[in-house]
């Protein structure tokens, strides 16, 4: 089964907060809208922070478009939300799984 997880890496990339946030905003509605990802992995990186707490707050204020919103400090096998979300996008393996990785947070798509 092919991984149903999507990986978007907005935390080396150079942007701007404002563009960053954009590109988290176009890849959920491109995942919505095309039905192929169940989840997405964005990787905002440990910076100053600032970045981190943006898209987190950008989350929560969407909240109600997700199934849930898992941090990467929580993403483990152990919390129900996580693994109930790796189950519908087909178990992959990803090294974060467990690695408490406040450098990641994971949108579990409705």
């Amino acid at each position: 089964m092919q991984s149903r997880l999507k990986i978007i890496d907005i935390g080396h990339s150079g942007y701007s907060l404002d563009k960053a946030i954009s590109e988290l905003e176009y890849n959920v509605n491109l995942c919505l809208e095309n039905g192929n990802f169940r989840a997405i992995k964005v990787i905002h990186g440990h910076g100053t922070g600032a970045l981190k707490k943006e898209v987190r707050e950008w989350c929560n204020y969407n909240e109600g478009r997700f199934q849930s919103i898992i941090y990467g400090e929580d993403y483990d096998l152990f919390d129900k939300n996580s693994a109930e979300m790796r189950a519908d996008c087909g178990s992959p393996y990803d090294n974060d799984l467990g690695a408490r990785n406040s450098a990641i947070t994971y949108i579990w798509l409705r």
